[in-house]
């Protein structure tokens, strides 16, 4: 598995690319299992009541989260440029930057 991890604004946000071979999480929306990847992330945007509190750039906003939306790609390359646009997106839609967020990609062995 692929960790991709955005920074930006005071708070991470962390996805998993999935691998061949690899169990990548099962519920509904889930794409074709035989994806030699999958990309799976939180989706989340600010709301003005409600959701969870959430400290960006010292000022706690609240945000309210989506319900995983996993996707297929057929390669490497593929699946980790749609993380790390994910990972980008997420941040702008809470007024962070995308430009400055600093993306992480690390190889993580199975347990």
């Amino acid at each position: 598995m692929i960790l991709v991890r955005g920074s930006g604004g005071g708070t991470e946000l962390t996805g998993t690319v999935f691998e061949r071979g690899e169990e990548p999480p099962a519920y509904k929306g889930a794409p074709d299992e035989d994806a030699p990847y999958v990309w799976v992330c939180d989706s989340f945007y600010e709301v003005e009541s409600g959701g969870s509190a959430l400290r960006v750039d010292g000022e706690e906003i609240r945000v309210a989260f989506e319900e995983p939306m996993p996707r297929g790609f057929d390669t490497r390359e593929q699946a980790l440029t749609a993380a790390k646009e994910h990972v980008r997106t997420q941040f702008a839609r809470i007024g962070v930057d995308p430009d400055g967020v600093e993306v992480e990609v690390t190889k993580q062995d199975p347990a």
